[in-house]
């Protein structure tokens, strides 16, 4: 009874696509499957919310079922497609793995809800394979000795040349990228871009700097991975 009810929903007229419920429950286990593949592969050294994980293993499965629905319906699709695109204002800033991941999870619910199982198969196990095999090798990942340096100075000091020969005998590269003056103009706050020679001598580095800068503020950190920073 409770079979031939559900039979009757899903090859309604009021679909454009006759879907049986053995086709779909198919296509919603593979979604979850996936899901639940893109969400493991995700967490791997990376520091993952546990609600973007929740929301990788379900939005396959959601992404499926939409697409059987509106199968076919050019006006229904347009119509998913921009409550897709809303969903970006809703939450909050990703970084780009994320976001890849997101986005890997969206492909696959689609390919399921069009029946391509096989197609979503490969391109999930595709692209976790590579995102696993670089993230093993740390790729794209800053050097040990990049920093992002930051010295608050008096307005009296010339900054162009005050710290020049500091920075040649500590880093094999450096890069003022910004000025700010603050406190009226009477300091002047600089962010440079480096990659220390030797990251055990950072004290002494940052030593020397202080008695340049009268002993004023100074920070030395690691660069943002995908973030943006301030001054």
């Amino acid at each position: 009874m409770l079979h031939s009810v559900i039979s009757s929903i899903f090859s309604s007229s009021t679909y454009s696509v006759t879907v049986t419920v053995g086709e779909y429950l198919i296509c919603l286990l593979c979604a979850l499957g996936l899901g639940l593949l893109i969400a493991l592969v995700g967490r791997f050294r990376s520091r993952q919310s546990s609600s973007l994980s929740v929301a990788l293993v379900l939005l396959p499965m959601i992404v499926q079922t939409i697409i059987m629905l509106v199968n076919k319906e050019f006006g229904a699709g347009l119509a998913v497609a921009g409550a897709f695109s809303l969903l970006r204002f809703r939450s909050a800033p990703a970084s780009a793995r994320d976001i890849v991941l997101i986005a890997l999870s969206v492909a696959v619910g689609l390919a399921l809800g069009m029946g391509c199982v096989g197609i979503a198969v490969i391109v999930c196990v595709l692209v976790l394979a590579v995102l696993f095999i670089l993230s093993m090798f740390n790729f794209g990942k800053a050097a040990g000795g990049e920093r992002v340096l930051r010295i608050v100075i008096p307005e009296s000091l010339n900054y162009g040349e005050v710290f020049n020969d500091v920075l040649s005998k500590y880093t094999t590269s450096s890069e003022l990228v910004r000025v700010k003056t603050v406190n009226m103009g009477s300091l002047y706050k600089l962010k440079y871009n480096i990659t220390l020679k030797d990251v055990s001598k950072e004290k002494a580095f940052i030593d020397e700097l202080r008695v340049r800068n009268g002993n004023l503020e100074i920070s030395c950190t690691k660069p943002e991975q995908g973030g943006k920073e301030g001054i």
